[in-house]
């Protein structure tokens, strides 16, 4: 039964990402907020399949303050990356340049407020880095990003990426850092387990401290949820 509800979530997202990008063709005419309801819609058509086919039910603890911050999430499955659109508020978010490059969706999410990490670039890839995220900030969104820098199995939490800390050094805003359980739920395989997802939001970590501690800091909070 896990497989085929699993089979039949496929069906209905990937046709229903390729609608939503078909339409956010005509969003876009109403400028960026028409572009942002487009993704915001996008995700609650997610999240209802992910309810509603999987049998996965959603539980938030805490709530990722409005405004600037750089809100750093553990990754574990691709459903994070498409629920943090709904925990933060319209946030700017931080993925690989390959994504950015897919016909039609890359398009969509440039539109909508990215930041393309090109992970070959080096101190190049900071820079732009830093370029894209002083717009957000001064357009007063949040930055999502997945500061272990790649997706790992449930119980791993290895260091920071040192681009995460130059973010933080850059841009001088705080850190609200988002634990989850997704990997439990959500593995690598076809077949997803019903169950219940919990997103943790921390305490924020205020900028100007010490790359140490604030590292310390964000690493205990975002594996706060690991056993």
């Amino acid at each position: 039964m896990r497989v085929l509800r699993s089979i039949l979530y496929l069906c209905l997202f990937y046709p229903g990402t390729l609608l939503f990008c078909v339409l956010g063709l005509g969003a876009r005419l109403f400028g960026t907020r028409g572009m942002r309801l487009m993704v915001q819609a996008w995700a609650r058509s997610n999240e209802w399949a992910v309810r509603h086919v999987l049998g996965i039910r959603i539980k938030i603890e805490g709530k990722v303050p409005p405004g600037p911050a750089l809100v750093a999430v553990k990754h574990q499955s691709m459903f994070e990356t498409v629920e943090m659109v709904l925990i933060a508020d319209a946030p700017v978010i931080v993925l690989k340049r390959e994504l950015a490059r897919i016909p039609l969706f890359g398009w969509m999410t440039r539109s909508y407020g990215i930041i393309p990490v090109d992970r070959e670039a080096g101190a190049k890839a900071l820079r732009d880095m830093l370029v894209h995220g002083k717009r957000a900030v001064d357009a007063g969104r949040p930055i999502v990003i997945y500061p272990e820098g790649t997706r790992v199995a449930p119980g791993e939490t290895p260091p920071l990426r040192p681009g995460f800390a130059g973010l933080y050094r850059g841009l001088n805003v705080p850190v609200v850092p988002v634990a989850h359980n997704t990997g439990e739920l959500w593995g690598r395989g076809l077949a997803k387990q019903p169950g219940t997802i919990t997103f943790r939001v921390g305490e924020p970590v205020p900028p100007g401290l010490k790359r140490e501690e604030m590292e310390r800091r964000v690493h205990a909070a975002i594996n706060a949820l690991e056993a």
